[in-house]
């Protein structure tokens, strides 16, 4: 449990914030709800691992299934900021049978079989539904517009990370980073070439980071070898990872529903008579190009000057490599770079792996060319604020689904050397992503996954 005083100072926080519109509050009364388990098909009677909707989570510091925060914006009692009543499920005889849970008290909640009667008592009023919107509040188009509003001024309420957050942030990385270490010593072992798999590597990075503390993983862990490691989200497979490869891992341990979104990719020992100057070559480029992005992590900055000014200094590297031709900026503004680095440079993380991105409220669509001159779409569309936490994580890959199409062969003819190209593919040179977590600070970006070696 949250500490009752975190919470009223987050409650308050976006109680301002929608009140600051009234136009879109008007008389709401506004339903944040946590969401429900979902059942797996065929009648197994189990479900899929529950994740509580994180405006609810945030607002109420814990997990409960099927709850409600509601919120009525003419309050109780003359209140200026409105008044907040969590409704949570109660405990039924069959959990208590088949899962063991014991009913207890929890201050300052209600019972949700007392929902139904709060709400009809509010009747006529405007209903806007958050989160997972409870069952009965489909809302017509201006309730659309009206909820839009509503949750875009709560997720830019959320994105300040505060020192609870960040303290399980840090705990969420610890785990994170003992699961790399055994990664990494294993990737170093005598083992690669002799049966060390991309799925033997995920069992003990998994192992190691639950035994550090890790709750659960925050998505998929991600391990690629060879050319597996051009796939942007390689699930491990049974594939023995040889010398000589680019071995691509992305994994986060999460405490709390927060986690950690960390990438490291290695270069395995070559035998004799090879050597690891290409997969060398474009590791450092990533690896240039991630140091001077996290030196440029400071407020005010626009999130798209970051990708493309990242995507620029990656086009250049590959200039350096003889891979494209041409200037790093022209190579930008014409998409050509996209063939190589066809994501953005990385996005908000903290209460889950996506957590809080998208645009400033108000903010129009931004289609410019700005955003798109690098062909790709951006998760994060603002400029930085002290507090956030976003990741940094720029890659470059050799992908035959992009680069053994014809039609781009053609229109980027001029500014890639397609021999250079077929060649790396031919050798399944795969790719690389460096990723760390930071924290926008006015002092400058905090790093708070540099403990984990590169």
């Amino acid at each position: 449990m949250l500490p009752a005083e975190l919470i009223e100072r987050r409650r308050l926080r976006v109680a301002a914030a929608w009140k600051s519109e009234p136009a879109a509050l008007e008389r709401a009364v506004v339903l944040v709800g946590a969401g429900h388990p979902i059942g797996l098909p065929g009648g197994q009677d189990q479900t899929y691992d529950f994740r509580v909707h994180p405006d609810y989570r945030w607002l109420t510091g814990c997990d409960a299934p099927a709850g409600v925060l509601a919120y009525d914006a003419e309050g109780e009692g003359g209140s200026s900021v409105g008044h907040w009543v969590d409704f949570r499920a109660e405990v039924t005889e069959a959990e208590r049978v088949w899962e063991g849970r014991e009913p207890h008290e929890v201050p300052n909640t209600r019972p949700l079989s007392e929902f139904a009667e709060w709400l009809r008592a509010r009747a006529g009023r405007p209903i806007v539904g958050l989160g997972v919107p409870p069952s009965g509040t489909a809302s017509d188009a201006n309730g659309l517009e009206r909820a839009c509003r509503l949750g875009e001024l709560l997720v830019h309420a959320r994105r300040p990370k505060d020192a609870h957050e960040i303290e399980l942030l840090r705990r969420a990385i610890a785990a994170t980073a003992r699961g790399f270490a055994v990664a990494r010593d294993l990737l170093a072992g005598a083992e690669v070439g002799r049966g060390l798999t991309e799925r033997l590597v995920q069992i003990e990075l998994e192992a190691a980071m639950y035994r550090a503390g890790a709750e659960g993983v925050g998505y998929g862990t991600l391990v690629g070898s060879g050319q597996n490691a051009a796939v942007l989200h390689f699930a491990p497979s049974h594939r023995t990872i040889g010398p000589n490869e680019l071995v691509l891992i992305d994994a986060g341990g999460m405490i709390g529903g927060y986690t950690a979104d960390v990438t490291r990719t290695f270069i395995t020992r070559p035998t004799r008579g090879q050597v690891a100057d290409e997969r060398q070559a474009l590791y450092d480029i990533v690896l240039q190009a991630q140091i001077r992005a996290i030196e440029r992590c400071r407020p005010g900055l626009s999130w798209r000057d970051m990708h493309t000014r990242t995507a620029v200094d990656l086009a250049e590297g590959l200039v350096s490599m003889g891979v494209m031709k041409g200037r790093g900026e022209s190579l930008a503004e014409r998409e050509a770079i996209a063939l190589f680095f066809p994501h953005g440079v990385g996005h908000m993380v903290g209460l889950g792996v996506r957590d809080a991105g998208g645009r400033r409220p108000g903010a129009a669509s931004a289609a410019t060319p700005a955003l798109k001159c690098c062909g790709v779409s951006l998760r994060v569309d603002l400029p930085l604020e002290a507090g956030y936490l976003m990741t940094i994580e720029p890659g470059l890959y050799f992908i035959r689904a992009l680069l053994d199409d014809p039609a781009r062969r053609e229109r980027f003819a001029d500014c890639v050397d397609w021999t250079r190209v077929d060649h790396l593919l031919k050798e399944g040179i795969g790719g690389v992503r460096i990723e760390d977590n930071i924290l926008i600070a006015e002092s400058g970006p905090v790093n708070l996954t540099a403990a984990i070696e590169k």
